[in-house]
């Protein structure tokens, strides 16, 4: 019988690798980090790091041999949920999203070649597609009423124009600058994928399913954080309301008078965007004085 610790498959190496370990790093979990393993344990929490192909990440959670897993969410949707759009399964499907987690952003986009004219969809009409991503580009073309002969390729999707075994390609693109080295350019964006966690849809036992819950706690955390600064300075009591208009996602600032100026309050808040330059001069503007942006390495909601 396994052990009562939940499973998680990782990208064993690539774009995700990195950042799906360290965000349970700043989950507070600490890891046997030897390199010649591929299953990870935590030494602090019921959690197992399995290090897999991202293409083998959804079957392995489907299949039980994981709990949970982190894959991009092109992947996800090729391996299953565009496929079983496709089919219109009856069955349940095995696996759920259940979080966007903010990295590993990219969009899957069709690039056509720079020296012929695109005026729209149709021009794909009856047309030869390179991809990696089958599945996804089948159920496109179906949604849009095209017709348009595949072709699968595992790799260098971008060449197939130039050597004359596509008229066009379906693959990621994160700056554009293969595409565009290649001869190509991105005249149609299909979806944006970024890093999620996905889950099987099957019941945990209760100790799981215990430890899921404050894994996932511990991850909103996380992401909260991320995305929070908190901010302190002190402003006239008259331009509070106009503080609250400037501040990205401002909620429930603590508002303290000044012994020293009757006419001054001291304001400490969360910021739940981005604070940039332009934000702090539009305060410094206001009248705001000793403004302080801070980083909040943990938040719960």
């Amino acid at each position: 019988m396994r052990d009562l610790r939940l499973r998680v498959a990782i990208q064993k190496s690539g774009r995700l690798a990195d950042k799906s370990t360290q965000l349970f790093e700043r989950c507070g979990l600490d890891f046997d980090t030897r390199k010649d393993r591929l299953i990870r344990p935590a030494t602090n929490f019921p959690l197992d790091l399995m290090l897999v192909r991202d293409d083998d990440i959804p079957a392995y959670v489907a299949d039980g041999l994981c709990d949970l897993g982190i894959v991009g969410e092109n992947i996800a949707r090729e391996k299953f949920f565009d496929r079983f759009d496709l089919q219109k399964a009856p069955e349940k499907m095995p696996i759920e999203k259940v979080k966007s987690l903010g990295f590993g952003s990219c969009r899957l986009s069709i690039a056509f070649p720079e020296n012929l004219g695109y005026l729209g969809l149709q021009s794909l009409q009856r047309k030869k597609i390179a991809t990696s991503f089958p599945v996804c580009l089948k159920n496109y073309l179906k949604q849009n009423f095209l017709e348009a002969e595949i072709v699968e390729l595992n790799g260098c999707v971008e060449i197939a124009p130039s050597i004359g075994i596509a008229d066009a390609v379906f693959d990621v693109v994160s700056s554009g600058a293969t595409l565009r080295s290649n001869g190509l350019k991105e005249v149609q964006k299909v979806f944006e994928s970024q890093a999620c966690l996905i889950k099987a849809t099957r019941s945990f036992p209760p100790d799981l399913q215990t430890a899921y819950e404050r894994l996932l706690q511990r991850i909103s955390g996380v992401m909260t954080a991320s995305k929070a600064k908190y901010v302190m300075m002190n402003a006239p009591k008259n331009a509070l309301s106009q503080i609250r208009e400037i501040l990205p996602g401002m909620e429930s600032p603590s508002v303290i008078p000044l012994e020293s100026d009757p006419n001054r309050v001291a304001i400490h808040a969360v910021a739940r965007e981005d604070v940039f330059w332009e934000t702090i001069e539009k305060l410094k503007a206001c009248g705001a004085s000793s403004i302080l942006v801070l980083p909040i390495e943990k938040a719960i909601e």
